[in-house]
């Protein structure tokens, strides 16, 4: 078994601890943002992902002396993490995070309501911490590439799985476990997994969340991001419609309202430009797509302030959907995304 497919789970106690402490460190230092990724699509949230990626390093540390040296030791920590992660979904009083409630219709014109704190909204997820894991080499019996799988259609499609079909999928299907070592890790029969495993792939299937198959950023996507900043920047609502797909999507968490095609989008945009004196944006990138945070001047006092934090997902040239984290969210963003307080001058 390779040590990229999963865990032979410990098999026997040693005399003393196989991890010293230092050997310990390394191993944390050598996973810590794969295991943060793989808890973040298990929640769909940055906060619980650092959370849960802390709780398995302890637990990891206590249980020590469990681990011999001769399985794989990436394999036991996604195994703990993945325990965590299905402990602390039926802990908590949200089930999934969400885009946007798939059974709401698309608004159109203003949206009527306003933000909503009772839904649990997918978080975005720092590029930056991309880098180290994007070439992590899946087992053989993965369908997904690591930066596919962190796309916020991806994760946001997951969250509607039930717990178990999601734990099962993101083990074989992105990590490359076999269902025999997804069986022993979630309890059951190597038949209940793969059962689990074609309802998850259904659901996924029927939501239509693969991507383009592309293991790098695209230089179209650079400029597709460029031209959307500078429509903010330049006030130019036509020139940002005329970058959208017909069939382009928008959701803008913490709102519920969402919207489909380029038409009702650029009418609900319209509805709301001018709440403010200005514009700027700042390239970055989330969910291994591109994305800008964008700041806002207001029209009393003339400062500068964070506003919104914009991911979008690019097809064939244009925009196909375009996600947008408003306030209260999305300021509380940018220093996450390492994003300064206001633009430069």
């Amino acid at each position: 078994m390779t040590d990229a497919s999963g865990p032979t789970l410990p098999l026997g106690r040693s005399g003393r601890p196989a991890l010293d402490r230092l050997a310990f460190e390394r191993l944390s230092v050598a996973h810590r943002r794969a295991l943060k990724l793989h808890c973040y699509r298990m929640m769909g949230s940055l906060n619980e992902a650092d959370d849960l990626v802390q709780e398995t390093f302890l637990k990891a540390w206590r249980a020590r002396s469990q681990f011999d040296g001769r399985g794989s030791a990436r394999g036991w920590l996604y195994a703990i993490a993945t325990k965590s992660c299905l402990n602390a979904i039926k802990a908590r009083s949200s089930a999934r995070r969400i885009l946007e409630q798939p059974e709401r219709p698309a608004s159109v014109g203003a949206a009527t309501g306003g933000p909503t704190a009772e839904l649990a909204w997918l978080d975005p997820y720092p590029d930056a911490e991309l880098p180290d894991i994007a070439d992590d080499r899946p087992g053989p019996e993965a369908r997904y590439e690591a930066r596919e799988a962190v796309r916020l259609a991806f994760v946001a499609a997951i969250q509607l799985l039930p717990p178990r079909q999601r734990a099962a999928l993101l083990l074989c299907d992105v990590l490359g476990w076999s269902a025999i070592e997804t069986a022993q890790l979630l309890g059951g029969s190597t038949a209940s997994i793969n059962s689990a495993l074609q309802r998850a792939r259904t659901t996924l299937g029927n939501r239509q969340v693969r991507a383009p198959q592309r293991s790098r950023p695209s230089a179209d996507e650079g400029v597709l991001l460029e031209r959307y900043m500078q429509a903010w920047q330049a006030d130019n609502l036509d020139g940002l419609v005329e970058l959208l797909r017909e069939d382009a999507v928008y959701h803008m968490p913490p709102w519920r309202e969402w919207y489909h095609g380029h038409q009702a989008i650029g009418a609900f945009l319209g509805s709301v430009w001018g709440n403010f004196a200005g514009y700027r944006a700042v390239a970055t990138r989330a969910n291994a797509q591109p994305a800008a945070g964008v700041y806002a001047l207001g029209r009393q006092d003339s400062t500068w302030r964070p506003h919104s934090l914009h991911v979008i997902e690019a097809a064939d040239g244009k925009i196909a959907s375009l996600t947008i984290y408003v306030p209260p969210l999305g300021p509380a963003l940018f220093a996450v995304f390492g994003l300064p307080p206001e633009p430069l001058p």
